[in-house]
């Protein structure tokens, strides 16, 4: 095909080149943009599916066609390694792209990593398409032509990250997603770890039936795990049965409508617990698991609350050796309750901790990361338009006592850098108040309209981008081949 379409003067991307059942397919630039083209005999069937104009190239028919809705569903039809499938047990690593344009450097940065890692390339939650005005199927085609782009045919899977609601699910099944993490945080009651022993059974009597202290056979039980020995007595289970018992019910409702309208479509859950006010506490983690289980649920990863601080885009916040503690109980009862994995939340940038989350797991671990990709683009535009990345940035510390509310955050504006003081940008991206305070604003930033019209940033923002694609990837490469390496060896 490459040596086809440079005699008709178009310009293929080579990586993207790919021939299967006799059809040939690939991305190529044009004055419009990318495109998709498809080459093969005339009256070939394949074409079928596909949407674009015909010409003949050398006997053969060429088929030049949008990027599309339609193509993209059609390309994952046509080459099975374009669809998403579940990932079980593998060490993997979710990398959300927020902009639709950063696949093709993860993917890169997977292969820096020869294959240790399970790439999860469409990853994003509820909440970061509502902030980015984006929807469920435009996440999964982005994806797919960007691994398409790079050619890559190792697998893939696909989080819907943080579904709230069966509408949620829906939405994200119809787009092809195989991960579904349920996030149940809205009923998790923080205040039973203050409650007395009263409040509490006043609290275990308002559960439904099925729900209550009683059935769960957990009274008086004792957990011997890997030397750690966790016992329930009545104050103990009364506090995770009130504190989660919403939430597992809340779980079950959610998971019960995922099984009964994916059918044939193979999916797998992961339990969100990570965004609550305290932490998950070994025989809560129990109890939970003890609980799902008894309802019939089934998951392949589980995101406690850990303790310390999981802020975004920056390092674990907290004392190593008291995480390291913690994570290694949590690591064993999903060893012998499950076993799944255990997965790391607002996992960007927690550098000191990835190998000791890969060993403490043996492997058993997934990690999700999502904003330090938006943090890369904005280090590529600092690198290109001084006044552009100045003007993202003023705006960003008009926005962020605002865009922080639904964010664990400790950034301060008195303590980031002043933006006329600023000569170097990577500074701002590499000091904690500034990155925390870029990080958070992203829907805002491409959002931003001038008089409920024009974008503010976005046309700007996604042009350079777009010019500087190179860049951006090699920027996305170095920094998530670090990611990478560190989570993928437990040396």
């Amino acid at each position: 095909m490459i040596n086809r379409l440079a005699t008709s003067n178009l310009q293929p991307f080579p990586r993207s080149i790919v021939k299967f059942a006799e059809m040939e397919y690939g991305l190529i630039r044009t004055q419009i943009g990318m495109q998709l083209a498809v080459l093969g005999s005339p009256g070939s069937r394949s074409f079928e599916a596909f949407e674009g104009k015909y010409s003949e190239i050398e006997a053969q028919t060429l088929l030049i066609g949008p990027l599309s809705p339609c193509n993209a569903e059609s390309l994952r039809n046509q080459l099975s390694w374009l669809r998403p499938k579940p990932l079980g047990l593998a060490t993997s690593a979710g990398m959300g792209d927020r902009l639709g344009i950063a696949t093709p450097g993860h993917v890169r940065a997977v292969n820096e990593v020869q294959g240790k890692i399970a790439p999860i390339f469409a990853q994003q939650s509820i909440r970061e398409m509502n902030r980015t005005g984006r929807n469920p199927q435009q996440v999964m085609d982005d994806t797919t032509w960007g691994v398409f782009e790079e050619g890559w045919q190792g697998g893939i899977g696909a989080d819907a990250d943080h579904l709230k609601t069966t509408d949620d699910i829906d939405a994200c099944l119809a787009a092809g997603f195989t991960l579904f993490t349920i996030d149940p945080g809205a009923y998790v009651d923080n205040e039973s770890t203050s409650d007395g022993l009263n409040r509490l059974i006043e609290k275990a009597e308002l559960l439904p039936t099925n729900f209550q202290p009683k059935q769960t056979g957990l009274l008086g039980k004792t957990f011997v795990i890997e030397g750690f020995h966790l016992t329930f007595d009545e104050p103990t289970l009364l506090k995770a049965v009130v504190k989660y018992g919403k939430a597992i019910a809340h779980v079950v409702r959610m998971n019960d409508h995922l099984r009964r309208v994916a059918q044939n479509h193979a999916v797998e859950v992961e339990i969100s617990m990570d965004e609550t006010e305290l932490p998950t506490s070994p025989v809560e983690h129990i109890y939970i698991a003890s609980e799902l289980q008894r309802m019939g649920v089934e998951w392949v990863s589980f995101a406690p609350r850990f303790v310390g601080r999981f802020e975004k885009g920056v390092d674990y916040i907290g004392d190593l050796a008291s995480f390291e503690d913690d994570l290694a109980i949590h690591a064993a009862i999903a060893r012998q309750l499950g076993p799944y994995k255990l997965s790391l939340h607002s996992g960007s940038d927690k550098f000191s901790i990835y190998p000791a989350f890969v060993e403490k797991t043996h492997g058993l671990a997934h990690l999700k990361t999502a904003g330090t990709s938006y943090l890369e683009a904005l280090r590529t535009i600092a690198a290109l338009d001084k006044e552009f990345i100045k003007e993202i940035y003023t705006f960003a510390l008009e926005r962020f006592e605002t865009d922080k509310q639904s964010y664990l955050m400790s950034a301060q504006i008195s303590k980031a850098p002043k933006p006329d003081q600023i000569t170097d940008w990577t500074v701002v991206l590499n000091q904690f108040d500034g990155r925390e305070i870029l990080h958070v604003t992203y829907g805002s930033v491409l959002t931003q309209k001038v008089n409920g019209a024009k974008w503010r940033f976005y046309d700007r923002f996604m042009s350079i981008l777009q010019s500087n694609r190179e860049l951006y990837f090699t920027n996305l490469v170095s920094h998530f081949k670090r990611h990478l390496e560190l989570f993928s060896t437990s040396e």
